[in-house]
């Protein structure tokens, strides 16, 4: 499978916001974005004005990175968000959010995303009772989502359950941190997810 191996610090330098990608790296004073507030690159600190497009094309791909997925994974949840009921823009967050190595993030067991979708990968999750490997795996309504047994023990399982005991959940998840579980008691809502994005941007680009 395609992914991204370089250095995510530059991914967050380049979108000029925190995107979260080191975990507890990010919450500290070592974070590139806070030491150095500007581009990678040679021209990085060059000031250049953004053209509409530009904006746009910065949003898709800031919300791509800030979940992890490629261009084409994106393109596919867009095309999905589209043909369904409400708003496109929260529809999007909606279908990224209930990816299940982002609920595992959300739960508090992965220090960041991409390390949520390495336990997700190894097979240390469960969805009602049944072991699921798949990252983008979608959670729905009422999906209780457990550290398998065989997992519980893990000492990397132990240090992100009791570094989750001071971590917000969204409303849209009931933890039950001493059981290692959750459940999805509704489909996220947009003012339950709190990412810094625009989505309305990413539409416009998608319609253009």
């Amino acid at each position: 499978m395609a992914r991204y191996t370089g250095p995510v610090c530059r991914l967050c330098r380049r979108e000029g916001i925190k995107l979260f990608l080191k975990g507890e790296r990010c919450y500290t004073k070592k974070c590139p974005v806070d030491r150095r507030s500007y581009a990678p690159g040679q021209h990085g600190q060059t000031k250049k004005k953004i053209s509409e497009y530009g904006l746009q094309l910065r949003e898709k791909q800031r919300a791509r990175r800030f979940y992890g997925i490629l261009e084409a994974q994106f393109r596919r949840y867009f095309a999905e968000a589209e043909r369904a009921r409400g708003i496109t823009g929260e529809a999007l967050l909606g279908l990224l959010e209930r990816r299940l190595d982002n609920v595992v993030f959300r739960m508090g067991l992965g220090a960041s995303r991409a390390q949520a979708r390495q336990l997700v990968r190894h097979g240390h999750f469960a969805v009602n009772g049944r072991r699921v490997s798949i990252p983008s795996f979608s959670v729905k309504e009422g999906d209780v989502i457990t550290v398998t047994e065989k997992s519980r023990g893990l000492d990397q399982i132990k240090v992100m359950a009791e570094a989750a005991r001071g971590r917000v959940v969204p409303g849209w998840l009931e933890m039950d941190l001493e059981n290692l579980r959750a459940r999805v008691t509704h489909l996220p809502r947009r003012e339950e997810i709190d990412v810094p994005l625009q989505e309305h941007l990413i539409i416009e680009l998608y319609s253009r």
